[in-house]
C-alpha cells in the first residue's frame, strides 16, 4: 500500500495535465494538498513536521521564481530597447538557413549557458531569442528542453557531479571516471536526441537536407565535453559549449552542411559593427558575470557562497540566519529538523539579470526613466508561474519527509527491489523520477546517489557506472520536470501547454534513458 499511495499523487498529477490539460498553476498546488493529506492520514507523519513543508516549500521557491523573473525581465529589456530586433538582422544575415539558426541558440548557445549558470537559464535565455526569429514559441520550448539535457551532468560548473554525489566518500579518480562514462553516454544520445528535438521544430526532410551541419555542431560541443571530462568535470560542458557555439556560427558562415534556405533570396538589412555590439552587450555581460561568478578557480564564487553571519534571529516558527553573502536560511522550523535558504546573490536572478538591466540601461535612450515600470509589469507576469511553482515545489517538500521513509525513498528502492542484477537497464529512470520531483539533477543525485550505490554494491553492479547512468538520468529528466518546463513556458509567453509539453518531452526522456542503459552494458 505504501508504493501505491507514494506514486498516486504522480499518475493523478500527469492525468490531470496531459489528458486532461489543467493548467500546473492549478494542477500542482491541489496534488501537493492530496500529497499533505497522505502524509497525514495514512504515514501519519508528525503534524509539525508537515507543516514545515509549507515554510520551506514557500522559500524553495524563492530561487526558480526569481531566476525565472530575472530572465523575463531580460528579455523585456532587449525587446524594449531595439536589441532583439538587431540580433535578428545579424543571425538573418550570419545564416538565414532557421535549422543552423536553431542549432546556434537552441543547442550551441543554451549548452554554453548551461555549462556556466544551470538553474534553468538557458533554456530562459535562448528561447526567446528563437521566438523572435520567428520560430513558433511552443515548439521552441519543446525543442529547447530536450537539447539542453545533453550538457546538465557539468551544468553549472560540474555542480551535479562534484556536489550531487560529495557526500558518498568517492575518491577524485572515481568522480572523474564516473563523469567520464556519463559523458559518453550524453556523446551517445547525440546521434539521437538531437534530431528528435529538431523535429518538433522542422520536417524530417529539413533535418535530412541539413544533417551534415546538425552533426557537426551537435558533436562540436559534445566531443571537447566528453574529451575534457577525462581531465576535469568543472569545466567540460562550460567549455565544450564555447568551443561548439565559435565553430558552429564558423560553419554556418561558410555554409558547411547546410541546405541553400529559401529566404537567402532576401536581403536583411546591414548591421554596422557598433550597433551589433550595441545590442550583443547584455548577453556578452550576461556570459561574462556568468562565468566569473561560476567558476571558482577566479575567488568570486567564494565570496558569494561565504557562510561567515551577518546577524541570526528568531522569527517565532524558525530561526533566521543571514550570511555576509546574503544568504537567507531558515532552520528548525515549527521545532523539525526541516530547514531551507535562498542565495540572493549566487542564484541567477539579481546577478546578472537585474544587475545588467540597471547597469546598462543608460546606454540606451529607449529606457530612460523606464526601468522601474518594466519590473512592475514584469512582477505581474509572476503571479501564474509562482503559483505553479509554489505547489511544485512544495509538494516535493511534502514527499521528501521521513527521510529514508519518504514517498520519493519509497518509490526508488521499490523500483531496485523489483529489477535486481538487471538494475542497470533502469538506474537512469531513478535519476529522472529525482529531476522531476525536485527540478534539479543536482538534487537528484543528492537524493538518489546513495540508493545508486547501495544497490550496485548489493547487486555487484560496476558503482561508478550506475552512478554514471544516475548523472544522466537526472540530466534527461530535467527536460520532462514541471518546473523547467514552468519556466521555459513563463519566458516564452506560452500559457496552459505544461501538461501538452511534458507529453512530448517524456518521449525522447525514455529513448535517453534506452541510450543509457544500452552504453551501460560496455561501461
Amino acid at each position: 500500500m505504501d508504493i501505491v499511495l507514494s506514486v498516486l499523487p504522480i499518475v493523478i498529477l500527469i492525468f490531470l495535465m496531459i489528458k486532461m490539460r489543467v493548467p500546473a498553476n492549478y494542477a500542482l498546488p491541489g496534488i501537493a494538498v492530496l500529497v499533505y493529506l497522505i502524509l497525514l492520514f495514512y504515514f501519519k507523519t508528525d503534524f509539525a513536521l508537515l507543516n514545515s513543508g509549507l515554510v520551506t516549500g514557500f522559500w524553495a521557491t524563492l530561487t526558480p521564481i526569481t531566476v525565472i523573473m530575472g530572465a523575463v525581465l531580460f528579455n523585456n529589456f532587449q525587446q524594449q530597447t531595439g536589441n532583439q530586433t538587431v540580433i535578428n538582422r545579424w543571425m538573418s544575415s550570419l545564416t538565414p538557413n532557421p535549422v543552423a539558426q536553431m542549432m546556434i541558440i537552441g543547442y550551441a548557445f543554451a549548452f554554453m549557458i548551461e555549462g556556466a549558470s544551470g538553474f534553468g537559464t538557458p533554456a530562459a535565455i535562448a528561447a526567446p531569442i528563437l521566438i523572435a526569429l520567428g520560430f513558433e514559441p511552443l515548439k521552441v520550448v519543446i525543442a529547447v528542453l530536450i537539447f539542453n539535457s545533453i550538457p546538465v551532468s557539468f551544468g553549472a560548473v560540474g555542480t551535479p557531479t562534484w556536489f550531487g554525489f560529495g557526500s558518498l566518500g568517492l575518491t577524485s579518480q572515481q568522480i572523474g571516471e564516473l563523469g567520464l562514462k556519463a559523458a559518453l553516454v550524453h556523446l551517445t544520445a547525440g546521434l539521437v536526441i538531437p534530431l528528435i528535438a529538431l523535429r518538433y521544430v522542422f520536417s524530417w526532410a529539413q533535418i535530412k537536407q541539413n544533417l551534415l551541419y546538425i552533426y557537426l555542431t551537435v558533436f562540436a560541443c559534445a566531443l571537447p565535453m566528453t574529451l575534457l571530462a577525462t581531465i576535469n568535470y568543472v569545466f567540460p560542458s562550460l567549455l565544450g559549449g564555447a568551443i561548439g557555439f565559435i565553430i558552429s556560427i564558423w560553419l554556418a558562415k561558410k555554409k558547411i552542411g547546410l541546405a541553400k534556405s529559401e529566404k537567402e533570396s532576401l536581403t536583411a538589412a546591414p548591421v554596422s559593427p557598433k550597433e551589433l555590439f550595441m545590442a550583443l552587450l547584455p548577453l556578452i555581460s550576461l556570459v561574462l558575470i556568468l562565468v566569473v561568478t561560476r567558476v571558482p578557480q577566479l575567488g568570486i564564487k567564494d565570496l558569494m557562497r561565504t557562510d561567515a553571519i551577518l546577524f541570526k534571529a528568531n522569527l517565532g516558527f524558525a530561526d533566521l540566519e543571514v550570511t555576509q553573502a546574503l544568504k537567507f536560511s531558515l532552520a528548525n522550523v515549527f521545532g523539525t529538523s526541516s530547514s531551507e535558504s535562498y542565495e540572493l546573490l549566487y542564484a541567477p536572478a539579481f546577478i546578472p539579470f537585474f544587475i545588467i538591466v540597471f547597469a546598462l540601461s543608460g546606454f540606451y535612450p529607449s529606457m530612460k526613466g523606464g526601468v522601474w515600470k518594466m519590473i512592475g509589469q514584469t512582477a505581474k507576469q509572476m503571479l501564474v508561474p509562482f503559483f505553479a511553482l509554489l505547489g511544485g515545489v512544495t509538494m516535493v517538500k511534502f514527499m521528501l519527509l521521513n527521510g529514508d521513509n519518504s514517498m520519493v525513498s519509497i518509490i526508488g528502492m521499490s523500483l531496485a527491489a523489483a529489477t535486481g542484477p538487471f538494475w542497470g537497464l533502469f538506474a537512469s529512470y531513478l535519476g529522472a523520477i529525482g529531476a522531476f520531483f525536485s527540478g534539479s539533477a543536482t538534487i537528484s543525485n543528492l537524493i538518489f546517489g546513495g540508493v545508486q550505490q547501495s544497490i550496485a554494491t548489493q547487486t555487484g553492479l560496476n558503482m561508478t557506472s550506475i552512478l554514471a547512468m544516475q548523472s544522466v538520468g537526472g540530466a534527461m529528466g530535467n527536460m520532462t520536470c514541471v518546473n523547467n518546463i514552468i519556466a521555459a513556458s513563463s519566458v516564452s509567453g506560452v500559457h496552459r501547454q505544461e501538461g501538452y509539453i511534458m507529453q512530448k518531452t517524456a518521449v525522447p526522456m525514455f529513448i535517453y534513458g534506452i541510450i543509457t542503459a544500452l552504453v551501460g552494458f560496455l561501461l
